[in-house]
């Protein structure tokens, strides 16, 4: 079969990406705008301001991606866009440009779910990795444990019940004054704090081993810092930071090894933003190192949203022949193995 190139769009939330991708594993171009430093200002993504600048940018971005890769759009052999889940004005923008620019260019439209896309990015990075495997995806919204069983076929062990954890370390972080971006804050601040200080809980969910909840933990950081301010006592804010992300940390990576000791797998990758956490990183790595084995972690670059995890996860749709319609919508509550 001859080469396949992408181009692929991701705008679910606050970054507007666009990436040309050969073959599903290699990354002719990858640019990304970010907007972090705007929503900076409001301690959160608004997702008004989101869509609008998305609107401003898409078009310039997909330009300097097809540049970066040498490329016309006719070059391409498919279009790909996120069309769920996440910011649904902001999905909006992505998803109508992509149909439009698929339409014009008389190419097909491949529609991908976020969350797949992240799983996908373990494939840029790792050639070599190929299903079966589970995956711990671990973002601002969404922490999922899944079995990949096949390219585009899934099934869900367990997810978060409330704030996923990526959510929790942007609240905790607002609360100890570190403000936003709260993960890289966080795991950079840790690094001079004691994760024994403050005893955090690690909550369990009764009725599912592999689900996820993080909305009692964070609920335990506000009451310790209110408690402490009531009683005048100093708050540090490095330990603070350290002994929740090691409640955080402790909690993915039991249930990522409890599911690889009954299952028996043989490899484990993450994914999402989360996923660049260097703490999380070597947890994991010394958890799978104890058991034999093989661990996966896409670059940083890969792990925050990009579009290259979507054209990485669109080859696979693109091989199958699953193209989507001038119909295509924005979901914002798609849930992955959702077809809609």
């Amino acid at each position: 079969m001859s080469d396949v190139k992408i181009l692929a769009i991701e705008s679910s939330c606050d970054e507007t990406a666009a990436s040309v991708v050969l073959n599903g594993r290699t990354v002719l171009s990858n640019v990304i705008s970010s907007q972090i430093d705007i929503h900076t200002l409001y301690g959160g993504v608004v997702p008004e301001i989101a869509s609008r600048k998305h609107t401003e940018r898409i078009n310039r971005v997909i330009r300097e991606s097809l540049t970066q890769a040498g490329m016309k759009l006719s070059d391409v052999d498919a279009v790909a866009v996120t069309y769920g889940p996440g910011l649904v004005g902001a999905l909006l923008v992505g998803v109508s440009f992509a149909k439009g620019l698929a339409y014009a260019a008389g190419k097909p439209l491949i529609a991908v779910h976020h969350i797949e896309g992240h799983i996908s990015a373990n494939y840029i990075d790792h050639p070599e990795l190929e299903p079966p495997f589970p995956c711990l995806v671990v973002s601002g919204g969404h922490t999922h444990l899944v079995r990949v069983k096949d390219y585009g076929e899934y099934e869900v062990l367990g997810m978060s019940r409330d704030d996923a954890a990526g959510e929790a370390f942007d609240k905790v972080a607002r609360a100890i004054g570190l403000g936003y971006p709260g993960g890289p804050k966080i795991d950079k601040v840790s690094d001079e704090g004691n994760p024994e200080a403050i005893d955090f809980p690690r909550a369990k969910v009764g009725d599912s081993e592999y689900d996820f909840s993080f909305s009692g933990l964070k609920s335990a950081v506000l009451n310790y810092l209110n408690s402490a301010k009531m009683q005048g006592i100093e708050i540090s804010q490095s330990d603070v930071a350290a002994s929740f992300q090691k409640a955080v940390v402790d909690v993915l990576t039991e249930h990522a090894m409890l599911a690889l000791d009954k299952n028996g797998d043989k490899k484990f990758a993450i994914a999402g933003g989360v996923a660049s956490n260097r703490h999380l990183r070597e947890a994991m790595e010394k958890e799978c190192a104890k058991r034999d084995i093989v661990f996966y972690r896409p670059a940083p670059i890969y792990c925050t949203d990009n579009a290259a995890m979507i054209g990485a996860a669109a080859y696979y749709e693109y091989l199958k022949g699953e193209f989507a319609g001038p119909d295509l919508n924005a979901v914002p509550n798609l849930r992955l193995g959702q077809r809609s």
